[in-house]
């Protein structure tokens, strides 16, 4: 009996150990099964779950992100080409605005601006020589000159390359420029061309009476003035030989020119058409064949 006991608790032992050995291994087994599961489980639950977040994403990165980055190139190409394209044409623009657009455009604009600041706007009389022809009167005017009138069309005429007419606005000045005070004001002297700061940069303008200079532009013009005087033209301006050089003078009335510069318009006045610069009025006439212009007196009529 003693032995059959002690054979039945062994074996009971050997069963509990048997037992305890099987969990174990279960355990291990069944923990090992857990951990892959949350791997299978949890990709078909986002599968199942997200497919609308997924291709929210996919929609997303490909729409905001692929889009972007497409339309963000498309962009950046296009503004490349058209900002190039507008930077060159820029530069082209402004560089024919310099050259041309203050000839053709620019010129038209500021010599309007000049025949309202023509600093040599007046007539004087010739003292030592009478009129020989009766004056052309219209509208409360007399207007005396030595020649008859005959009608050309107003063509401005160009001095050249380093000539520019009034109204001319340039953003510096050569070196070879000098600065002339007349009564206070000064101007800047460059081969012919008188100028004064304007905008930032210097503006063409008429010679100023009483400006002095030492040697005569080039291809300036002698202009007889009457039987004693001569006047030097250039570029529409009047100079006269004096102890210091040559002075800029008023445009003396019956002085016969063969050009005017750019800048005057053509005025009707009754039958006959004269070519104005400020308060200067030249008569298109002709000499020996050829078309000129002679300097007008104007004067009020006095009707008593």
């Amino acid at each position: 009996m003693k032995n059959f006991l002690t054979a039945s608790l062994a074996f009971a032992t050997i069963l509990l150990s048997f037992s305890s050995y099987a969990q174990k291994k279960v355990g291990q087994a069944g923990g090992q099964a857990a951990k892959s599961i949350p791997k299978t489980a949890a990709t078909p639950s986002n599968r199942s779950v997200s497919p609308a977040a997924s291709n929210k994403n996919r929609n997303l990165n490909s729409g905001n992100s692929g889009s972007k980055r497409d339309n963000l190139g498309a962009d950046k190409k296009s503004v490349d080409r058209s900002g190039n394209n507008n930077l060159s044409g820029n530069k082209v623009n402004i560089d024919n605005s310099k050259k041309n657009v203050n000839v053709n455009i620019d010129n038209s604009k500021d010599v309007k601006i000049n025949n309202n600041r023509v600093v040599n706007n007046s007539v004087r009389s010739n003292a030592y020589r009478p009129y020989t022809r009766p004056p052309y009167r219209h509208g409360g005017f007399v207007y005396f000159s030595y020649r008859p009138y005959f009608y050309h069309p107003y063509t401005p005429f160009f001095w050249g390359p380093v000539w520019h007419p009034w109204g001319f606005f340039v953003a510096a000045l050569a070196t070879t420029a000098i600065i002339v005070s007349v009564e206070n004001a000064q101007y800047h002297y460059d081969q012919g061309v008188w100028y004064q700061p304007y905008n930032g940069g210097y503006q063409v303008v008429s010679a100023p009476v009483g400006g002095t200079i030492t040697t005569l532009p080039p291809n300036a013009q002698t202009v007889v003035v009457n039987e004693t005087v001569n006047n030097y033209y250039y570029g529409g301006d009047f100079y006269e030989k004096t102890e210091k050089g040559y002075s800029v003078v008023p445009a003396t009335a019956g002085t016969i020119v063969p050009h005017l510069p750019e800048g005057g318009k053509e005025v009707k006045v009754g039958d006959q058409t004269y070519v104005q610069f400020g308060e200067i009025y030249y008569q298109p006439i002709q000499v020996d064949g050829k078309d000129m212009y002679e300097i007008v007196e104007v004067k009020k009529e006095d009707i008593k």
